[in-house]
Formats: C-alpha cells, structure tokens, sequence
C-alpha cells in the first residue's frame, strides 16, 4: 500500500521540490500552505507521516504538533525547519516530533529519516503474536516497545543502541559499511567517524551476549563492515 505524506511547508518552491522528490521515491504527497489547512488535512487525509515547518503563517507549527499530538500518539511527525537553535529543537521533540531536520537541508538525508520513521510506525502497526518480534539465540528484540530481552530478562539499551540493533535485526543478511550504518542510524549530518560504529558493534554484542572474539550475530565483514546473522 502506498504510504501518505502530509507536507505543510509555506514556502511555495520547497514544498513544490518536497512533492517531487517524494512523490518520485513512490509516496502519496498531500501539502498544506499554512497550519489551519494543514491540521484540517492531518485530520480528514488521515497521512501515514507529516512533515511540518516551524514558522508557518497562521498556526504555528509547534501549535499544529500539539493538536496533531493530542488526537494521534501513532503518526510519526518530522520538523524540517530553518530555526535550528537547540531551544526550538527541544521544544518541538518535547510536544511529541519524532525528529527534526534544519534547512538547508539534504535530500538523501530526509528521505533517510522519513524512511526510518516509517519502518518504525510499520512496526508499531503489526498485531498479534510474534508480530514486530526479532529473535535470535536468547535474544529477542521487540520494536514495537523498543525492548531487548536476553534470557528473558530486559537489557537496558541507549536509544541509538537500539535504534542500530533495531536496523541490523531488520536487515539480516546484508552487509553493509560503517558509513552506510552511520547514515542510516545517526543520520548524514553526524559529526563523527566509522570508530563510532565500531564501538558501538562492541557494546551491542556484549548486550546480548555475543562472543566478542567469534561473533556468531554481529559479524564483522572484514575490509567492508558488518552483518547481522540471526
């Protein structure tokens, strides 16, 4: 089924660039000039994503969160938006954003993010048992309550340590590089090096109990980067 994006963005070249490129990737693009029509249309399109400018004329976009917020906790909701201070960062993910992405910003970048959170409703969406569930040896991910349980006993995780654990159990089988993990996880605009990913691999394989010398779940893909074998 394709997946409906709500854009409401008040800059007219944005948005048209925004409905290209998004309705280019295959999604179903709606927009809203301002944050009346765009809360009227969250309400009646019923869209599986938003993506909302902050300054927006009329409703503000932090006001159009709020309202959105309040009558769906499930729609994941993506700030793109100029103001990029720490306070405006913090104010929008506290009324419920799910991420926030500063202008100018790139298009590779967004469709990434946009993605992440989509896979992440996707899974939130699956019912019944054994449904959104990842298990490996004495492991098992939940991605629905964002959990790892080893041995029946929950492991407390970072929320990045999850979200890479959540991608690799995703994606079983493929290899795939430091930088395409920091992309996909931290996002392009990371400041940091592939050692990141590294450490991070390390901390993951202690969580859930992988020897640390012979891997059998977090392989290391020699000269290229890792795989995740269930």
């Amino acid at each position: 089924m394709t997946e409906k994006i709500l854009v409401v963005e008040d800059d007219a070249s944005i948005l048209r660039g925004l409905q290209l490129n998004l309705s280019v990737e295959g999604y179903l693009v709606r927009s809203a000039p301002d944050g009346e029509t765009g809360l009227r249309m969250a309400r009646t399109e019923q869209p599986d994503l938003l993506i909302v400018d902050l300054t927006l004329p009329g409703l503000s976009g932090l006001d159009l969160i709020r309202e959105v917020r309040a009558a769906d906790e499930d729609i994941p909701i993506l700030i793109v938006s100029a103001k990029g201070q720490e306070g405006d960062k913090v104010h929008g993910l506290a009324l419920g954003a799910d991420d926030y992405v500063v202008k100018p910003f790139g298009l590779k970048e967004l469709l990434a993010r946009i993605d992440a959170a989509l896979r992440r409703r996707r899974a939130r969406g699956e019912t019944g048992p054994g449904k959104g569930l990842k298990r490996f040896g004495r492991a098992e991910v939940d991605l629905v309550a964002h959990r790892l349980t080893v041995g029946g006993t929950v492991v407390s995780l970072t929320a990045r340590e999850f979200d890479l654990l959540a991608f690799f159990a995703m994606h079983p089988g493929r290899v795939y590089t430091r930088e395409q993990l920091l992309g996909a996880v931290w996002g392009s605009r990371y400041i940091g090096t592939p050692r990141t990913v590294d450490n991070f691999v390390v901390r993951l394989r202690a969580h859930i109990g992988d020897d640390a010398e012979k891997p059998r779940y977090l392989e290391t893909v020699r000269g290229v980067g890792y795989r995740f074998n269930p």
